[in-house]
């Protein structure tokens, strides 16, 4: 399979052609490239007031043919990825990345759906700095139904949507992350457990960064650290898994990765239903209509 890595320079789109060998060792340097990068601090004039934003969207297709199974499918989704996994998932990201939490938000929806939102901070900070409306997390000890998480000039937000075609029998259950951080913690270093926390069929992530900073000089720095993919903060054998493409705009500190899942396993896509219970042909027409589906929403367009 080959890879294609669209670059954004000024007035001009370059189109760059990479095999899977070569990308994979491209990928092993660059990821040495940006950890020098973090680990290489600059001194700075103030405080580090450039703003990191993470955005990462999935999607999950499934073949459910009768209604029943449709509604069996999106309460089980529903179960599965309730709030308190959700915050769990966020908790965890929270802890990655090396920020605090100050106050945490969930909510689950009828007839289905659920939210998350935290507020962090970068540094740990005492309680009297702290908003008294502030939770810090200690929800997490209650049987309260509605969290909020705060993160000092930070947040986390996860936000799922179940739903089903009305024709084709393909079900779909997508969440939204977005995790913003400011100064020197960047939501990077969670991408790879984000990936893994969702049964991922296709993967949008887009990263970006804002504002600038100072060093003891006065010079303005846009961005703090070495990136030239998002790719390059996930895992290759997670790579391996998926046909990948980027859209950056380099100047403009902007990123892009689509993710599209290569293989199917049909009797992963069957809800309640035995792969060996169907005849060959309607197995072979399910797979397409699944990858047709996938393609669409890949592409972010009606195609078929």
């Amino acid at each position: 399979m080959h890879f294609f890595k669209y670059f954004f320079c000024r007035s001009y789109i370059k189109l760059c052609f990479v095999t899977d060998e070569k990308k994979g060792k491209a990928n092993t340097i660059l990821r040495k490239v940006v950890m020098l990068g973090l680990e290489k601090k600059l001194t700075l004039y103030g405080f580090n007031n450039l703003t990191k934003t993470l955005s990462f969207n999935i999607y999950d297709v499934c073949y459910a043919k009768s209604e029943r199974e449709q509604k069996d499918y999106i309460a089980y989704i529903d179960e599965q990825y309730n709030s308190e996994r959700l915050t769990k998932i966020l908790v965890d990201v929270t802890e990655m990345i090396g920020a605090h939490i100050l106050n945490i938000s969930k909510q689950d929806y009828d007839p289905q759906g659920a939210s998350v939102n935290i507020l962090i901070a970068e540094g740990s900070l005492s309680s009297e700095h702290i908003d008294e409306s502030c939770n810090q997390g200690k929800y997490l000890k209650t049987a309260r139904d509605t969290v909020h998480a705060h993160l000092d000039k930070s947040h986390v937000t996860v936000h799922t949507f179940p739903e089903h075609h009305p024709d084709n029998s393909i079900s779909t259950f997508r969440v939204d992350i977005d995790v913003s951080t400011c100064g020197e913690i960047s939501p990077l270093n969670a991408l790879d457990y984000l990936i893994g926390s969702f049964d991922s069929d296709i993967i949008t992530i887009d990263y970006r960064v804002r504002g600038f900073t100072r060093d003891l000089q006065g010079m303005k720095y846009f961005i703090d650290h070495d990136i030239t993919s998002i790719q390059d903060y996930i895992d290759d054998e997670t790579l391996t898994k998926y046909d990948a493409i980027d859209v950056n705009v380099y100047q403009s500190n902007i990123f892009h990765t689509k993710m599209l899942i290569k293989e199917i396993e049909l009797q992963n896509y069957l809800f309640n239903k035995d792969v060996y219970e169907l005849p060959p042909k309607q197995r072979l027409d399910i797979t397409n209509s699944l990858r047709k589906e996938m393609i669409e929403i890949f592409s972010g367009m009606n195609i078929y």
